[in-house]
């Protein structure tokens, strides 16, 4: 495992920083001086919470919770705090710890979006996203299956990243905010359980901890360390996680030892004396911090036990760091659509056990993905087929799986396209994870990848894996069959937006064009495609062209034939010719001209969509520029009287020329 390249810590103005006291010890001068306890000191806490009934840890797991902490006494008598959460309720108890006795994440989920997935088939052999850990028969506890080099890697990669993402004032003061701590349990290197005390929240604050203790070389195992140079190095979670709990609590001693010794040495003013003194009291203030550690779940079902104790876990999630660091999007529906996946999953919601199982590890695509998708009968080499399944999965329309959904989205109402959109767009693009960059294709997808008749009808994905298998289901939406028409617009879908030819509308799509086009989501646009015979063609070849790593071709009118597409396009010409095609027709008629009564009709629809989400965007800006500014006063209503009056009458008209609402099932 590599060192961080952080830089190191500069004193500002060659002033002093000063130890901040976290006990009431003093010695015999006076001064406040970290001891760490001796083990007869947690002998009764240890006894107390291995009596509590709210505690659900192991011997082991109670021990190496009371021998982190600072002051081992205060947990005799303590606390149990009960959160709830959705499936039912977290015990806790809050105490300060030594941070080198707590290890970092295994998985950080702010980085889920970006992460590689097992569900890519070309992830085999690189850095992948690990499994979600699996509930403990008995315990309180998280179990990670994967191999031991894994995990340590996954934990560095998030140290690494979170120091350079969210600077931290650890070390020149306290760690104010408590971090959430589970514990954990993970296969050592030789195979035998570890134990473990791991964030749920606190990345960033336990990696800057860390970061403020670099420690002598001969103090953890120099095959981790990389650099045979270095001798001093910045503690990783690597260099921690193998280390024995004896091991840990002996560092922490060395770490608070030398520290002290640094700064009872006489000073001499030189700006290396301030420095190496500076040093010594950020490890002493960054080598405890508080905690909350979760030590007990009950879940509402008795008969379940522990089952869903890690789902429990992983609802904490998105209501931590909402200020100074939110998830991003992206992230953000990630998590959601790992606990949608995850709640189906526990409500007996993806079928009989045989097939819930595989269809939840396909679905969440981090563990054996291949032979999940096996076991449904997909070839594991073709990530579009995987993608049209998470799209299926999460089409499904029936009143428990929309009240499921709707409760992890934490929504109310209809559950609407645009609500099922972000999970289905976070999950798809785990098949392309570790292949490519997918960032437009993101920008792509979330203009609204699905389309109404995804929910209105049933629909299943077939094992459409070879070109003759393309050709038939052709055949077969040619001939107005709604569920080879509906796979072939998904497949067609991920094909296109996949390969970078079809994209969200780009500004220049007109210049490119000649003509206006449909400028609305993707999913609309398949829609489109999928009413015409030629758009059909386009879909379906390209499915094959694209598996074969080849550029989809383009419908010739004038020949009525797929052709190459020419030399001088790109991918976003193609996308403005195709937006074109949806709108005017593949013979590219001028607007208005020699049109059907329907067609015409059609045009102005997009047309009047159009500048409605032209007009929203604006709303936008201005809500923005709002923000920005940090205005806070409501617009006077003589300003926006008559938008409002538009808007109602918008609505009203409109009404009058479309189907009711949908009622809410």
């Amino acid at each position: 495992m590599s060192d961080t390249i952080t830089p190191d810590f500069e004193p500002v103005d060659n002033n002093e920083i000063n130890v901040i006291p976290v006990t009431g010890f003093r010695n015999n001068d006076g001064e406040f001086e970290h001891r760490v306890p001796s083990l007869s000191a947690t002998t009764r806490a240890e006894e107390y919470l291995k009596r509590h009934s709210d505690v659900d840890l192991s011997d082991e797991g109670i021990r190496r919770l009371v021998q982190s902490a600072v002051e081992p006494q205060q947990l005799e008598g303590t606390r149990i705090e009960a959160h709830r959460v959705e499936t039912g309720w977290l015990k806790a108890i809050s105490l300060r710890i030594y941070s080198p006795m707590a290890s970092l994440a295994i998985e950080n989920d702010r980085l889920l979006a970006e992460a590689s997935y097992a569900a890519d088939p070309h992830a085999t052999g690189g850095r992948k996203a690990l499994a979600m850990p699996e509930p403990h028969s008995k315990h309180a506890v998280l179990v990670h299956q994967d191999d031991h080099d894994d995990i340590l890697e996954s934990a560095d990669r998030s140290a690494q990243r979170v120091l350079t993402d969210n600077p931290q004032e650890v070390g020149e003061r306290l760690v104010e905010r408590p971090l959430t701590l589970v514990p954990a349990t993970f296969r050592s290197a030789s195979g035998e359980s570890g134990d473990d005390l791991t964030t749920v929240d606190g990345n960033c604050r336990l990696s800057f901890c860390y970061h403020r203790m670099p420690v002598p070389r001969g103090w953890v195992d120099d095959s981790l360390i990389g650099d045979a140079s270095k001798e001093i190095v910045k503690l990783l979670p690597s260099h921690l996680m193998p280390m024995l709990l004896h091991q840990r609590r002996e560092l922490v001693r060395k770490l608070i030892k030398a520290a002290h010794k640094r700064l009872k040495e006489p000073r001499t003013g030189t700006s290396t004396d301030i420095k190496e003194r500076n040093q010594a009291a950020m490890t002493l203030n960054a080598v405890t911090i508080p905690v909350t550690v979760i030590v007990g779940y009950r879940d509402d079902d008795a008969q379940r036990g522990m089952q869903r104790f890690p789902t429990a876990v992983r609802s904490l999630l998105l209501r931590m760091n909402t200020g100074s660091k939110p998830f991003d999007e992206g992230a953000q529906n990630a998590v959601k659509a790992e606990e949608i996946i995850n709640g189906l999953y526990d409500e007996g919601l993806l079928g009989p056990e045989e097939q819930a199982l595989p269809t939840r590890d396909v679905m969440i695509g981090r563990g054996d993905v291949v032979s999940a998708m096996e076991d449904l009968g997909f070839t594991p080499t073709r990530p579009d087929l995987r993608f049209a399944y998470v799209i299926q999965q999460l089409t499904v329309r029936n009143p428990t799986f929309n009240a499921l959904v709707r409760s992890k989205l934490q929504t109310e109402g209809n559950l609407t396209l645009k609500r099922r959109n972000g999970p289905i767009v976070e999950l798809g693009l785990r098949s392309y994870s570790a292949s490519m960059k997918t960032n437009s294709p993101r920008t792509a997808l979330e203009t609204g990848c699905l389309w109404q008749d995804l929910v209105d009808n049933s629909w299943v994905v077939e094992n459409v894996d070879t070109d003759e298998k393309v050709d038939a289901l052709l055949a077969r939406a040619d001939a107005k069959e709604v569920q080879a028409t509906l796979l072939l617009g998904a497949l067609g879908m991920i094909s296109l937006v996949m390969s970078g030819h079809l994209l969200a509308a780009a500004g220049s799509a007109e210049a490119i064009t000649g003509t206006t086009i449909a400028r609305t989501a993707v999913g609309q646009i398949i829609k489109g495609l999928l009413q015409q015979e030629e758009g059909r063609q386009v879909l379906a070849d390209a499915i094959k062209r694209v598996r074969a790593g080849q550029a989809p071709r383009w419908w010739d009118a004038e020949q009525e034939e797929l052709v190459d597409q020419p030399v001088e396009w790109r991918g976003s010409t193609y996308n403005a010719q195709l937006r074109s095609a949806v709108r005017h027709g593949w013979k590219a008629k001028g607007p208005g001209k020699g049109k059907t009564a329907a067609e015409q009709e059609a045009d102005a629809l997009t047309e009047f969509q159009e500048k409605l989400g032209t007009s929203l965007d604006r709303l936008r800006d201005l809500i923005d520029l709002r923000e920005v500014n940090g205005t806070t006063d409501k617009l006077a209503w003589v300003e926006v009287e008559a938008s409002f009056v538009q808007i109602e009458n918008l609505a009203e008209d409109l009404r009058l020329i479309s189907e009711p609402k949908p009622r809410n099932r």
